[in-house]
């Protein structure tokens, strides 16, 4: 099992947005039929060097989760991602 984790940084940091990012990463659930898991955490702490948004995604193999980033549903997420993202990190393991 491959996960995959993305921290997000909004560039605004407030309530709307951080919904509606979550929102539209959740939107992939059941599109994608590589796309074992997926799970979406908000930060409750709201620190200065705090990320907003944690993103997990769980693939059986590193070729599942290679064709995840090119489909078309993860695109368009993606996209979206990009205009309010500030910052972000990844960390991809083997379990």
């Amino acid at each position: 099992m491959i996960t995959n984790t993305l921290l997000i940084k909004l560039k605004e940091r407030n309530n709307e947005t951080i919904e509606k990012t979550k929102s539209m990463l959740l939107s992939m659930e059941g599109k994608i039929e590589i796309l074992r898991g997926i799970q979406v955490q908000v930060d409750i702490r709201h620190g200065e060097s705090s990320y907003d948004i944690l993103l997990i995604t769980h693939f059986s193999s590193m070729e599942d989760m290679e064709a995840y980033l090119i489909n078309p549903v993860h695109v368009e997420v993606s996209k979206y991602i990009a205009g309010v993202l500030e910052s972000g990190a990844s960390v991809c393991f083997e379990e």
